[in-house]
């Protein structure tokens, strides 16, 4: 017969098990399932959606405002009004395309509010963005020596123009050739029109071609 000690070091080894289980459980769920397991009552399943998201949002809004410290503050708080306000998601629409506006939105506060005040300089967008969930990738392990220094110089000649273009362009600029948005997500991210998203990706590249040409001569 197990003792007092024994049986609670045992019930504590079995619900660290069924934590790990439920875990990897939420994990296998979209997003929409997900939302509804929180609503439900799973606080696991907000942990889930956090992973999922932190660094897809910490990566988008670094590259926004080149502050990497800055933008996590902006992730948390984006967190913190999903928190809030998750019951109010419409399960009809995108989970990704909700959240990203969010934090699209915060985004652009803090580059209006730096704007507002003289003392802040506009940072350019700053060097080592990580590759994940983007479509342009910098390294590979194939390449030579020589081929990464070309492709990393690049890179920051990428960095330095894009931190060139108008906030307005340079907003869809990111989320559609670093996020590898669609137009649609793109429109209801920023809340314009798809003929304006189109617009001003169109000019963002034509200005971002223009500022990177001389730059790669």
């Amino acid at each position: 017969m197990l003792n007092a000690t024994e049986s609670r070091r045992l019930e504590g080894s079995e619900s660290r098990v069924d934590e790990r289980t439920l875990r990897a459980n939420l994990k296998e769920l979209d997003d929409a399932a997900l939302v509804a397991e929180y609503l439900d009552g799973r606080r696991h399943a907000f942990h889930e959606l956090a992973e999922r998201y932190h660094t897809r949002l910490l990566n988008f809004i670094y590259r926004t405002i080149g502050d990497r410290d800055r933008a996590e503050d902006l992730v948390q708080e984006t967190f913190v009004r999903v928190y809030r306000h998750l019951h109010r998601f419409d399960p009809t629409k995108k989970f990704s395309t909700w959240i990203y506006t969010i934090a699209s939105n915060l985004a652009k506060n803090e580059l209006r509010n730096r704007s507002r005040n003289p003392l802040v300089l506009f940072q350019a967008i700053k060097k080592h963005w990580e590759a994940d969930h983007r479509p342009l990738q910098w390294e590979d392990s194939s390449y030579s020596p020589d081929d990464l220094f070309r492709k990393r110089h690049l890179r920051e000649q990428v960095e330095n123009a894009v931190a060139e273009l108008p906030e307005h362009h340079r907003v869809v600029f990111v989320l559609r050739e670093m996020e590898g948005k669609t137009y649609e997500e793109i429109s209801e991210i920023t809340g314009v029109t798809l003929g304006t998203v189109k617009s001003r990706l169109n000019r963002a590249r034509n200005k971002f071609a223009l500022i990177i040409g001389p730059m790669l001569e």
